[in-house]
């Protein structure tokens, strides 16, 4: 029986279990995106986001603890240069997870999981946000000079020059 037990084993043995969450972490936090099964992605959040809080405090320890996860020193220095950075004012839900439907050859389902913070399309903090188009209406709007009048004006002050 298996009462309380609420870890996925996935299919696999521990060791090897292990090993999948440290390169689907890894690969996460390099690409901020990743395609995998939803039962995968699903155990993926649970493994990567203690680690993303453990990253948000910048000591020797946590640095050393989050490399006894994941074991790719480029990997632990982008976490706490690049994402630990995104994340210090957040208290946790790192990761967003969307269905994308099953995959053609075995129907499994299939999901994207991604960094929250790193997604243009989502985020309220928009790289182009400083140059956002002016709020449209459908009211009409004050009829302005047209630019024939405009040219008479113009033309009749360069007569009086």
């Amino acid at each position: 029986m298996r009462h309380g037990d609420k870890i996925n084993n996935l299919g696999r043995k521990t060791a090897h279990r292990h090993a999948l969450m440290m390169n689907l972490a890894c690969a996460l936090i390099e690409n901020k995106r990743i395609f995998t099964t939803l039962a995968k992605a699903k155990a993926l959040r649970t493994y990567v986001e203690p680690i993303i809080t453990k990253s948000k405090e910048d000591t020797t320890h946590s640095r050393r603890t989050v490399f006894a996860y994941l074991k790719n020193k480029d990997v632990v220095s982008t976490l706490f240069k690049d994402v630990a950075v995104k994340v210090a004012e957040r208290n946790g839900g790192y990761t967003r997870i969307i269905k994308t439907g099953n995959r053609l050859g075995d129907a499994a389902e299939m999901a994207m999981i991604e960094l929250v913070d790193f997604n243009e399309i989502y985020s309220n903090n928009k790289k182009g946000a400083s140059t956002e188009k002016a709020k449209t209406t459908r009211r009409s709007r004050a009829k302005k000079p047209s630019a024939k009048a405009s040219g008479e004006a113009s033309a009749e002050e360069t007569k009086g020059e």
